[in-house]
């Protein structure tokens, strides 16, 4: 049964054209990766998940819901920068993530002390229990990535974006990376979609791999048409190798 549904959507600035015709679904618990060339509109179509943007045609549902109007709990994000409080340890970091949704953004009394319980809980799970009283400035880019993670998981999301998360990060702190990430998406079922410019993490991480890509160019005018999804191929079991797929699209090995 599909659990996120987008549904004939285009999005444009002005009179360019980003997306167009994009159609999808998705079930419960899928990890997504997107992937394409610079521009293609990989991070406008995950701002439209979130409901930061809305599509200017079409629409995208989810758990057969309405296309929402602004970001909510239901939806979490993490992107490449560490979009943690850096005035605030990592323990208060998570507790913050609570407070934005009470009034005034304030956690009293046995409020204060569940949401407390709850960041030790959460610090645990993704290891950084160890330094919870660090602000994140003394955190390696790992932790700090970990952090934002928990951050976006506090709210408990049923779905989890990702804009280049990893971009920033070592190739050994990467690879603990995916290896904390595959396990928080068995453990919660949540459903994940992430953009990448590494054609090898898509195809590591991701259940599908959705290529955007124009197909439609014009040459007087180059912002003209927009993106769409062109190649929706199933990453789980090894099938095409990425070199058939950089054949196909060699916008992505310039990219």
């Amino acid at each position: 049964m599909s659990f996120v549904s987008v549904t004939n959507v285009w999005q444009r600035y002005g009179n360019r054209s980003i997306l167009e015709r994009v159609n999808t679904t998705v079930a419960e618990g899928e990890f997504i990766s997107i992937v394409g060339a610079s521009g293609c509109g990989k991070s406008t179509f995950l701002r439209m998940l979130l409901a930061e943007e809305r599509p200017y045609k079409g629409a995208i549902s989810i758990d057969g819901g309405e296309t929402a109007v602004e970001p909510n709990r239901e939806r979490g994000v993490v992107f490449q920068k560490y979009s943690v409080f850096p005035h605030l340890t990592v323990r208060e970091n998570l507790i913050a993530a609570e407070s934005f949704e009470k009034p005034f953004g304030r956690l009293r009394g046995a409020a204060r002390k569940a949401a407390e319980s709850r960041a030790d809980a959460t610090l645990e799970r993704i290891g950084l229990n160890h330094v919870s009283g660090q602000y994140p400035a003394s955190l390696s880019g790992g932790m700090q990535q970990r952090l934002a993670i928990g951050q976006a998981m506090t709210a408990k999301p049923r779905i989890l974006l990702l804009d280049e998360p990893f971009g920033a990060l070592d190739p050994g702190t990467r690879l603990q990376m995916h290896d904390f990430l595959l396990e928080l998406r068995d453990e919660t079922n949540m459903t994940v979609f992430m953009v990448t410019h590494d054609l090898d993490e898509a195809f590591k991480l991701g259940d599908r791999v959705l290529v955007f890509d124009k197909p439609r160019w014009d040459p007087d005018d180059p912002g003209l048409h927009g993106a769409t999804i062109t190649y929706d191929f199933d990453a789980r079991n090894k099938g095409m190798p990425f070199q058939d797929i950089l054949d196909q699209y060699p916008s992505l090995a310039r990219d």
